[in-house]
This record gives C-alpha cells, structure tokens and sequence, in this order.
C-alpha cells in the first residue's frame, strides 16, 4: 500500500458538538442488560460530523422528540445532561434503525457543501482503490466519468452532479448508503467495507 495515502481518506477525529436523535426512552430500555444506565431515560443519536452512533442522558424534565437537534459540546446545553457513550449498531433499537436513515440523509444534504466537497478533490485509498469506488452505485464503471468531469469543472451541488453525470441521479443517497456501510459493525469488514472515509473506525477491543 502507498504509505503516502494510507491515512489520506480517514476522517480526522473530532468530538461530536450536535447529534439527531433517532430515539427516546423515557423509562430507559426494556431490557435491563441493554445499559449499565438502565431505568433512567435515555436517547439514542447519531452525531452530525462524523455520524456516530451515542447514548445521551437528557436533563431532568426534558421530554426529547424523535429528530430532535442537540447540542452536546463542551458548555451550556439546554437538553442534553451527559454524552452516556458510544453506541454500536446492533444495539440500535428498531426505532432507531428506521431513523437512521432519514437522520444521515437530513444530516448530509444539510452538510452539501462538504459532501460535493469530496467529489471534486477524494483520491485513493491505495495504490490499486480509489475513495470513489467505495460510493455504492459508483465503482470502477463510473469513477472516471466523475474524474474527468471535475477536472473539466469543480462540481457546484449535488444538483450540478446529477445534471452533468445522468448516471448518478441521487448522489446524496450513495453518501447516505456508504455511511450506513460503516456503521454497520453486524457485517464483516473485508474488502471495500474495511475502509472509513465518513465514520471513525470502532476502537479495538483491549487485551486482556
């Protein structure tokens, strides 16, 4: 692997300062082994930087709404008490899957500057992948036609994408479908699925 673009599509690492809520439990979760914070009210929220997955405790008597923004950064927040952790995929509750999606995608067409952003300037993952190739629906068929057609033009809008390039008619919803390729920790992680060009890959597990 070139070691000059090994790190190059990796996200830098950054706190998460607002999240989506994907779901709220009033009485914490059903089942008790779920949380080592179980009985108390609890939410379930993907980050809007890096879309990560977290636990979050609301304030007392602060009722959160399914989509609810919030802020989580460092100083005052209004609804937010504490960050709980990080949450992994299979421990989504099947409200939260259902959100998932329509939260990424609010989440990215909010963000389109940066997202269009990585279609003009993404380069490889390796000497042999290119980060365009990791987009579902792009591949190796279509990764030169956007190669080229931002050489002739930076692109302007997910708009401008779909317009010069007919073939990738929803260019947010193959963001949108990668994302939730990485957060998918249930899926074994070979081949293209081993890279994380829009997600922080999930910590090792400690030796014992």
């Amino acid at each position: 692997m070139d070691k000059r673009n090994k790190n190059q599509n990796k996200p830098t690492v950054k706190k998460e300062e607002n999240a989506v809520v994907l779901d709220y439990l009033s009485r914490g979760y059903v089942k008790s082994d779920m949380s080592k914070f179980g009985g108390k009210p609890i939410a379930q929220a993907i980050g809007t930087e890096q879309f990560t997955l977290l636990e979050l405790a609301p304030k007392n008597g602060v009722d959160l709404e399914i989509q609810d923004s919030v802020y989580i950064g460092k100083g005052k927040r209004d609804k937010i008490y504490r960050v709980l952790g990080k949450l992994d995929f299979e421990n989504l509750t099947a409200t939260s899957r259902i959100e998932l999606d329509y939260a990424i995608r609010d989440i990215v067409e909010a963000n389109e500057e940066r997202f269009v952003e990585f279609f003009n300037t993404t380069d490889s993952v390796s000497t042999r992948l290119h980060s365009l190739e990791l987009i579902p629906g792009i591949g190796k068929k279509y990764m030169w036609d956007i190669i080229k057609a931002r050489e002739e033009k930076p692109f302007e809008s997910f708009e401008d994408i779909s317009k010069r390039l007919p073939t990738l008619a929803d260019p947010a919803g193959m963001i949108v479908n990668r994302v939730k390729q990485e957060l998918d920790t249930t899926t074994p992680r070979r081949g293209k699925n081993k890279y994380y060009i829009f997600t922080q890959p999930p910590r090792a597990p400690r030796r014992k």
